[in-house]
């Protein structure tokens, strides 16, 4: 059982800094690769259905009933999974409203984020990146933890197929929702 909250940032969170492994994203285009979604269908980002697509990385989000990893919340960046999605969330209707489309992105099963977004009330799917096909095909940054490739947190901000702008490192995790929704606007302007 947990003794912490989800839905809390602790204060003490180790700073992630930026090592330059995004550097390489800007301008490239989204790969042919189909990824599982929570929604139950199949998500291609190189087939953009908005004038705008919004991809969140995140390593893993933790569940209630579960404490958290040992040592996870010492590698910065990692902890605040809940808090990123759950700002997405909040701030869906606007982004929505400014051409995008949103979709969370792990590399956990999809049968693992379904319950998460269930839970959370997300109005938009997760995609599950478990095979590392869009990871390595454009060389995301991952992190190990014991068995697990995770990926560091970042948000790619797509128009069409191509990778746009992007938020790296993502610090604190609830951060880089308002801040896409802040680029978006100044694209309108």
């Amino acid at each position: 059982m947990r003794t912490d909250d989800l839905h809390s940032l602790p204060p003490d969170l180790p700073v992630p800094e930026d090592d330059g492994a995004c550097a390489h994203l800007l301008g490239r285009e989204m790969p042919p690769i189909a990824l599982p979604a929570t929604d139950g269908g199949e998500v291609r980002l190189d087939r953009a259905t908005t004038p705008f697509t919004v991809v969140y990385a995140y390593p893993r989000t933790g569940r209630p009933d579960v404490a958290s990893p040992p040592g996870f919340d010492a590698i910065p960046g990692a902890r605040g999974c809940t808090p990123q999605s759950c700002a997405y969330r909040d701030h869906h209707a606007e982004l929505r409203a400014l051409g995008a489309r949103v979709f969370g992105l792990s590399t956990q099963s999809t049968a693992y984020q379904r319950e998460m977004a269930e839970r959370l009330h997300l109005p938009y799917p997760v995609l599950s990146d478990e095979a590392l096909e869009l990871t390595r095909a454009l060389a995301l940054p991952t992190f190990r933890y014991g068995e697990w490739t995770l990926l560091k947190r970042c948000a790619l901000v797509l128009r069409g197929a191509r990778i746009a702008h992007v938020i790296y490192p993502v610090f604190p995790s609830n951060s880089d929702a308002p801040r896409v929704v802040g680029w978006l606007r100044a694209q309108q302007s």
